[in-house]
Order: C-alpha cells, then sequence, then structure tokens
C-alpha cells in the first residue's frame, strides 16, 4: 500500500478484543510494507555493521605497510557508504509510509463507525474521546506501526553481529554477545512504572484540555455571572497537574535513557581493558582490537531501537485501548431479511403505542424533556437496545447505568451464579409494518431522519451545508423559506465581503458559533427539511425563537412536509394547534389524541403541561368544574373546599 493509493477501499475488519491485538491485526495487515522496511532497514544495519570490520583491515594494512590492502579498505568503505545511505533513505521511506497508511486505516475505520454510529456513538462515549482517539491516538499507534519494522531490522542486525564477533574473535566476541542482551532486557523492569506514568499525564491533560473546552464554550455565560476568575483558577490547577505528571513522566523516561547510556559505556571501557591486554600480549592484533571495539560502538545506535519500540509501545498501547473502545460499539440490529428499499407507511412505536399516521403530520407532547428525547431516538431507530450480555458486579439499588433509563426497558434477570444480565432488546418501531432495526443501514437513515433538540451544524458554507442527500423534491430556497431564515440570510451576506453578498457562499464557523441559538435551529430545521425523508422527526424544533417566529415556522413546515410523515415534539400551543393530531405520553404510554383544543377542554393532564400549570392550578381547576357542573348544584362543602384550593 502506498501513499498515493490512500483511502482504502476497505479498511478492514479489525480485531476488537484488546489493544495489543489491534496492534497486532494492524501490523499483520501491513506486512508487505513490514518487510520491505525490515529489508532496507537490513541492508542498513549490516552495511555500518560492515565498517568496523573495514575499518580494521584499513588499521592493520598501514601498520604492515600494505598499499593494496589499503585501497582494497579504502574502496569496501565507499561501497559500505553508498550502502548506508541508500538503506537509510528507503528505510525512512518505508517507515514512514507503514505509519501514514496505518493512521490512515484507523482514521477510516473510526470514520466508518462514526456513520454507522451516528448520534448514538456520543451517547456511549464522549464527542472529545473520539476527536481524540482520531487524532493524538491515531499518531502514537502510527509511530508503533512504523518503528516496529526499524526494530525488527535492528534486532536481527545486532544478532548477526554478535555471530559475527564470536566468529572472528571468540576472546572478545563472547563478552559483546553475552552483554548484548543484557543492555537490552536491563531496562524492561522500569517500563510498567514509566507507562503508569505516562497515562496519568495522558489522563490529567485529557481532563485539563475537557475543562479549557468548557470553559471557552460557556465564556458568555461566566461573563454574565462574573465567573472566569473562578475557572481560570481550576485551569491554573489542572495545568499545574499536568505539569507535575509531565516532569514525573520525563524523569523516568530519563532514568532508562540513563541506563542506556552508563551500561554500555560501562561495555566499551571493559572491552577496551581486555582488550588492550591481549593486543599488549600479542594474543590479538591491533586491527583485530578495533574491529571490535568499531562494531561494539555501533551496536549502540540499534541498542536504541530498544528504548524506542519501548516507549512506542507503552504510549500507542493504551492509545489503541481507546481506538478499539470506539470501534467495538455495535448498532444493535437484527440479520436483515429485507431488501434495501425504503417502507412507507405509518410511523409506529410498539413500546409506547404512538401511531404517527403516514402524510400527516403529528405533534407529540411529553411532561418529561429526557421521556421525549429517549422516544425520539426510538422513533428513528437510534436507540440502543443492551444486548444481554452478562456483567461481572452488580449494581447497588439507585445506581448504575440502569438509573434514568426508560423504565420500559425492563430490569434485567439474574442468573444462578449472581451475576446480572441486561435487559432483553425493546421492539423495534415499524415503518409502514417494517421494523427499522431489520432495515439495511442506508434504509433506515433514508426512511426516518430524526432532528436532535440541540442540532450541530458543520463547518463551511451554506450551500455545502445544505448540500446532503434528499429525494430533490425540496430545494434550499424551499427550505430556508419553510424554517424562515429570511433574517439568517441577510445576516450571513453581511457578514462576509468577499462573496458578493451571496450567503449561500458565507462560510459558517465552527458548530455555528457565530449565529444564535435560534439561527442556529432553524438553519438545521431547513437541512432536515431539504433531505425530504419518508418521516421526519422534530425534538423541539422551535425552542429557541420567538412566538411570533415559532407560528410561521410551524406554519412552514405543515405546508413544505404535505403528504409526508412528520412527527413534532413540542409543547407549544402555536405548534400543537397546527398539528393534524396530537398525542399525549405519560410516563412512557400514549394515554389521550386528538386535536389541540379538545385535548385542552377534555384532558386536564394535557392541559397541565401545555398550559403550565401547577398542581395547586390543576386542583383548583378540577373543584370549579365541580362547582360548575351541568347536572349538580355546588354545595356548600365544595364551595368551601374551592376557596381553600383556589
Amino acid at each position: 500500500m502506498q501513499i498515493r493509493d490512500l483511502p482504502y477501499s476497505d479498511p478492514g475488519d479489525p480485531d476488537v478484543r484488546s489493544g495489543p491485538r489491534f496492534l497486532y491485526w494492524l501490523g499483520r495487515n501491513q506486512l508487505s510494507g513490514q518487510l520491505k522496511s525490515l529489508s532496507w532497514g537490513l541492508m542498513h544495519q549490516c552495511a555500518i555493521a560492515g565498517l568496523p570490520l573495514v575499518v580494521g583491515l584499513a588499521v592493520q594494512a598501514v601498520i604492515d605497510g600494505s598499499r593494496r590492502g589499503l585501497a582494497q579498505a579504502g574502496a569496501l568503505i565507499l561501497v559500505l557508504g553508498i550502502l548506508i545511505a541508500v538503506g537509510d533513505t528507503m528505510l525512512h521511506r518505508t517507515a514512514v509510509t507503514n505509519w501514514i497508511t496505518a493512521a490512515a486505516r484507523v482514521q477510516q475505520l473510526l470514520a466508518r463507525k462514526t456513520a454507522e454510529l451516528g448520534s448514538a456513538l456520543t451517547r456511549r462515549v464522549a464527542a472529545g474521546e473520539v476527536v481524540a482517539v482520531s487524532t493524538g491516538d491515531v499518531e502514537k499507534i502510527g509511530w508503533f506501526v512504523e518503528a516496529l519494522s526499524r526494530f525488527a531490522a535492528a534486532a536481527t542486525a545486532l544478532v548477526l553481529i554478535c555471530v559475527g564477533l564470536v566468529l572472528y574473535l571468540p576472546s572478545l566476541g563472547v563478552l559483546v554477545a553475552i552483554a548484548m542482551p543484557v543492555l537490552a532486557l536491563t531496562v524492561l523492569p522500569l517500563l510498567p512504572r514509566a507507562t503508569r506514568r505516562a497515562d496519568i499525564q495522558r489522563e490529567k491533560a485529557g481532563k485539563a484540555t475537557e475543562l479549557a473546552s468548557d470553559t471557552v464554550a460557556g465564556l458568555r455565560v461566566l461573563r454574565g455571572i462574573g465567573g472566569e476568575e473562578l475557572f481560570l483558577g481550576r485551569y491554573r490547577r489542572a495545568s499545574q497537574e499536568v505539569r507535575e505528571a509531565a516532569v514525573g513522566s520525563a524523569r523516568m523516561w530519563a532514568l532508562i535513557s540513563a541506563i542506556q547510556v552508563f551500561l554500555p559505556g560501562v561495555l566499551l571501557i571493559s572491552l577496551v581493558w581486555y582488550g588492550a591486554a591481549l593486543a599488549r600480549d600479542g594474543r590479538i592484533d591491533v586491527g583485530q582490537l578495533v574491529t571490535v571495539y568499531s562494531a561494539a560502538t555501533l551496536m549502540l545506535f540499534p541498542l536504541r531501537h530498544f528504548e524506542e519500540i519501548a516507549m512506542a509501545y507503552s504510549f500507542s498501547r493504551p492509545s489503541a485501548q481507546r481506538a478499539v473502545r470506539v470501534l467495538s460499539l455495535e448498532r444493535s440490529t437484527r440479520p436483515s431479511t429485507i431488501d434495501a428499499m425504503v417502507p412507507e407507511g405509518d410511523l409506529y412505536d410498539p413500546v409506547t403505542g404512538l401511531l404517527a399516521a403516514r402524510g400527516q403530520f403529528t405533534a407529540v407532547v411529553c411532561g418529561d424533556p429526557d421521556e421525549a428525547g429517549r422516544l425520539a431516538e426510538r422513533l428513528g431507530g437510534h436507540a440502543e437496545a443492551e444486548t444481554g450480555a452478562e456483567t461481572g458486579a452488580e449494581t447497588a439499588p439507585g445506581t448504575g447505568p440502569d438509573v434514568g433509563k426508560d423504565p420500559a426497558a425492563g430490569a434485567g434477570t439474574t442468573t444462578d451464579d449472581g451475576k446480572r444480565t441486561a435487559p432483553a432488546p425493546l421492539p423495534s418501531v415499524l415503518l409502514g409494518g417494517v421494523p427499522l432495526d431489520e432495515l439495511p443501514l442506508d434504509s433506515a437513515r433514508t426512511a426516518v431522519l430524526v432532528q436532535d433538540k440541540d442540532p450541530v451544524l458543520l463547518s463551511g458554507t451554506l450551500r455545502e451545508l445544505l448540500d446532503v442527500p434528499s429525494s430533490g423534491a425540496v430545494s434550499p430556497g424551499d427550505a430556508l423559506d419553510a424554517a424562515q431564515c429570511g433574517d439568517v440570510l441577510d445576516a450571513l451576506a453581511q457578514a462576509s465581503l468577499d462573496t458578493g453578498g451571496d450567503p449561500m457562499r458565507t462560510r459558517i464557523t465552527e458548530r455555528g458559533r457565530s449565529l444564535s441559538g435560534g439561527q442556529r435551529q432553524r438553519l438545521a430545521l431547513a437541512r432536515s427539511l431539504v433531505t425530504d425523508p419518508e418521516a421526519l422527526v422534530l425534538d423541539e424544533p422551535t425552542s429557541a425563537v420567538d412566538s411570533h417566529t415559532e407560528a410561521r415556522v410551524a406554519a412552514g413546515i405543515r405546508r413544505l412536509r404535505r403528504g409526508r410523515t412528520t412527527v413534532a415534539f413540542a409543547s407549544s400551543p402555536l405548534l400543537l394547534d397546527l398539528a393534524d393530531r396530537v398525542v399525549l405520553v405519560h410516563g412512557g404510554t400514549v394515554v389521550a389524541s386528538g386535536a389541540h383544543r379538545d385535548l385542552l377542554r377534555d384532558e386536564p393532564l394535557y392541559r397541565a403541561v401545555v398550559t403550565r400549570e401547577t398542581d395547586d392550578d390543576i386542583a383548583a381547576s378540577a373543584a370549579q368544574d365541580e362547582l360548575v357542573g351541568a347536572d349538580a348544584s355546588p354545595s356548600a362543602e365544595a364551595i368551601e373546599e374551592f376557596e381553600e384550593r383556589a
């Protein structure tokens, strides 16, 4: 695989059982590149290893006064120099190629998983962690893949040099052969502690970054309440903790480096002392001593690769583990037995009993905003049901991951060995009688689109924002008009002078931070309307706009979505009054449905949610209804009770 061939047509199916297994899978899938790098590395290292022998021959030729021998040694040095230059250049080229292609493979895997899970990803993994994995962690994983071939070449060269020295001069070669494994393995006991300190540093750095991001995002609010100094103090403390952790990690790696400098120095001193004694006694030639000493000196260079691979692995292992945590997430689906087609018909949730008739504008009222959000996710097929896997630890009542979940999800069961199993999967939402989780992912996303309560605008121009997969039946202009984005277009036209006043060419900043909350919400609504799905689910689509704009937006949605299934979660009377049908969901179940005004008149619970009545208001209203009943005259007790409640 070459860089010019990126991206991969298929990045493969990764081994996500553990971080080391994932690293092994990456290396195995780049076997061709690793072998190329290993070959060039062996050429480079062996050419370096040959220099001491040639230098020894040159020294001996000078001592013997042999011009021919000196010329031959010079020619060999020239050849070895060329081999070293070519080998080093190609080793660097192939190793960097392995790094980039490995990083690209991991990024493609992460992008594919993000597209597969959609909004479910950030409900299970923090968005900041996904960004960290796709940037910093990918770089560390690529570093390990790159260093692997260089380390293999260095280790092979060391073995060959040690064997060669033993055969060339056993008296000194045995000393070098025994010392090299000791030098290479001495630092191993220190690596776990160095790895732990590096992990602590990364953890504290991640928390400091998260705190800084939250502070910047909420700077306007902080200034309003005068909390800038408070958060600045928190960030100072967090940054100092990062500094202390970094210093502790650097000290450990400095100790490892010092050991790898000190011990080879001891070896060289011992080698010179012993070799000089042998040369003085005439047991070896001076040229042989120079050869062995030069070889031992040059062996310190491949020894450095042992330190590098140890550092690369210690940094890449937790990075690979974080990547595995994201890549191992799965979308809970049943095996698809349905053709890749978009079904048509009513949208029905068997858990709550919610039915959105095909082609109608259905409004859903929930007293609990969290319940509304969960139901909106279910209607889009995004809800992640548990798989029933066992968990080894028991959870105390009122704690754990099940707190706050939909009670309809079940409480799970307990096995004979005391382990808890997760709740059984909930039945899927049906579109036209077809379960969404049995549809292919592309068909499910085309069939039902969910716009979150807090939608995200991607950076780019407005034209790029609205350039989304769609049926083509709704133009961007019609969608912007229905979402009442006229003032947004004017603001964008004035914000950029280099676009000639064309708002469609104006660039929107990251997450639309240059726009107000209402403007972002309406642009996101326009994007959803352009898509024109079979069923559109909107979670509080007008919560950030004023009442006049809200009424026009609701009318625009109704007009543009005529003949299409639309579900809007809202509690605003302006929107509810325009809906074809209003459904009241309470306690995870549909309790009433009908026209807005009928429900407002006949359903006290609905009236309480829509009009924001308190418990006292509901009681007073009930007492008043009792007083003015058509078939009964008010009693003195009823009048007294009404006055007390009022």
